[in-house]
């Protein structure tokens, strides 16, 4: 009686594994095809982007607040505590959810690399050599990406509808506001910059000092294989 009841469950357990083994690979397969399939925005979850809101492909419309780096190097201990309490009374009142993000960026060094060239008019040939040694340093760094600098954004989100965007963008300049009445720049990003940002975080080869073209366009993931 036992032999039997063994025999089916080695069978069931055979069955089992051969099912397994059949599927899996045609799985694999189908997830390579679709994966090869995919635009960027579906990979990226971006259906469009206009005037100050991302669009999801899940219904979603996002907004971005660029908020500026503050130096407080020459701060007092005083002018700290004051400004820490200021800023956690102001964002403590915000009651929606937000996320909060931090990226490295390259620092655009054109301004200063002007300002070096346009001394090179000198007389002074000592003075002419160690600005053109200067120049030549700071192009060193501009090309390795060796000198970066802390981009810090915002994150705001709401349901896709009418009412949900305009309450989203009340809400994201109210915050900005927030920031702005304790001193610090705060700014909400147009539909130019949410690209550029979205390439500084999804594109590593993206360099953000490049004049991008954001008119629509419909990448298309290329898969090369394994």
């Amino acid at each position: 009686m036992v032999l039997p009841i063994i025999m089916l469950s080695l069978c069931a357990i055979g069955g089992a594994a051969v099912f397994i083994f059949l599927k899996l690979p045609k799985s694999k397969a189908n997830l390579t095809e679709n994966l090869a399939e995919k635009t960027a925005n579906e990979f990226v979850n971006v259906r469009d982007i206009r005037g100050n809101l991302l669009y999801t492909l899940d219904g979603i419309a996002l907004c971005f607040l660029k908020v500026s780096p503050i130096s407080i190097d020459l701060y007092s201990k005083h002018e700290k505590l004051t400004l820490m309490r200021t800023l956690t009374a102001e964002v403590s009142s915000v009651q929606h959810d937000f996320q909060f993000l931090a990226v490295s960026r390259p620092i655009d060094i054109s301004p200063l690399l002007m300002e070096l060239t346009s001394l090179l008019e000198t007389a002074d040939l000592k003075q002419k050599e160690l600005l053109k040694q200067e120049i030549a340093e700071m192009n060193a760094y501009a090309i390795s990406g060796e000198i970066v600098e802390r981009q810090f954004y915002i994150i705001l989100w709401d349901r896709l509808d009418d009412d949900g965007q305009r309450e989203l963008l009340n809400r994201a300049k109210q915050f900005a506001q927030n920031f702005i009445d304790c001193g610090v720049e705060c700014e909400l990003l147009p539909q130019q910059e949410i690209v550029r940002l979205c390439n500084l975080v999804n594109n590593p080869a993206y360099t953000h000092l490049e004049d991008s073209d954001t008119e629509p366009a419909i990448p298309i993931i290329e898969n090369k294989g394994a």
